[in-house]
């Protein structure tokens, strides 16, 4: 009697463990870990020190744009100019060193001129996005949409349809922080580590994190609980901005140049990476992890096709288009299959 009463217990427990598992939640970990065995069968190297760490730092940066994205979708926006503006931004950067070069050398001095400036131009243009989503009442989509032209038409002026590029060796006194490390991991990695902890704390700790959820939501009834809908949405993009201007901190080393070509599919990557961590499209609720996890599967998928002859290389934009729309599919399924309740 007392051993039935026992498995009866277990059996509840079970159960209740099994209702509390969310696959909505566990399943960018499962897909990541499934995808790394994959990986790891095609060929053993994929584990090797040198291909982890150049995953991990080729996440970092989309990584960096996804957490901004993760806030812009969540409030119920979308951000179509982020690689236009990480190229643009690129350019000017590089652009506004070569001056400082004159004045300041080739010392520290110039390289942190050439990051605030970045840092600016971001804010900046994140609150331009921002500004004529709300006061312009005009559609995120088309704001974002005509922006991502101008910037990226911008980045091609100023490099007179060629590429722009630093007049000096950048590594001897900023490449540390593209090519250092610290504790076994690269500088960029600990950035996006950095920002992800900032981003879940402002999402899942603060008023303002509610405020986003309550505005993707619904919309309407945010403004009838006295939150400033405007302001709110302006800042997420220029959260947005800043996660730009940071990402191309940390990228202008890995080449020292900027063309139109320049953070092209960013865009694509940085949504991709938001849908699949379980950020719902239309707005309401986000996660940052999620977005981390995702960030990472795109890596970790565009890194295999490096190891595999089954499917080319050049496909994994429609890899990462086809990513986005089931993930999108199975939002509305899951949706739908709740409204039915």
């Amino acid at each position: 009697m007392v051993e039935d009463n026992v498995n009866v217990a277990e059996s509840r427990a079970v159960h209740k463990w099994l209702r509390k598992f969310d696959l909505k939640t566990m399943g960018p970990a499962i897909a990541l870990i499934i995808l790394c065995i994959i990986g790891y069968s095609l060929n053993t190297a994929f584990l090797s020190d040198g291909n982890i760490t150049n995953l991990l730092t080729r996440s970092a940066f989309i990584g960096i744009i996804a957490v901004g994205a993760t806030f812009v979708i969540t409030a119920g926006g979308i951000d179509l100019s982020v690689g236009s503006m990480a190229a643009v931004i690129s350019g000017l950067m590089i652009m506004i060193m070569n001056n400082a070069l004159e004045t300041f050398g080739t010392g520290i001095t110039t390289v942190l001129i050439g990051c605030g400036c970045s840092i600016i131009l971001g804010v900046g243009a994140g609150w331009v996005n921002g500004f004529l989503t709300t006061k312009g009442k005009i559609e995120a989509f088309i704001v974002t949409l005509g922006t991502m032209g101008i910037y990226r038409s911008l980045v091609t002026y100023f490099a007179d349809g060629g590429t722009l590029s630093l007049d000096f060796d950048l590594r001897d006194t900023y490449g540390p922080i593209y090519y250092g490390s610290f504790l076994g991991l690269p500088i960029p990695v600990w950035v996006f580590i950095a920002v992800s902890i900032l981003g879940w704390i402002l999402l899942n700790r603060t008023l303002f994190g509610r405020y986003c959820t309550a505005i993707g939501s619904n919309e309407s009834v945010a403004k009838y609980s006295a939150i400033n809908v405007d302001r709110i949405k302006t800042y997420t993009y220029i959260i947005q901005g800043l996660c730009v201007a940071m990402a191309t901190i940390i990228y202008v080393p890995r080449l020292g140049s900027a063309s139109a070509s320049t953070g092209v599919l960013w865009e694509l990557e940085a949504i991709a990476a938001v849908i699949i961590g379980g950020t719902v499209l239309k707005g309401g609720y986000g996660r940052i992890v999620g977005t981390i996890l995702g960030a990472l599967i795109l890596t970790t998928i565009g890194n295999i096709l490096n190891f595999t002859d089954l499917i080319s290389n050049y496909l994994n934009g429609t890899m990462q288009g086809l990513i986005i729309i089931v993930a999108v599919w199975l939002q509305r399924a899951d949706w739908k299959k709740g409204s039915n309740k």
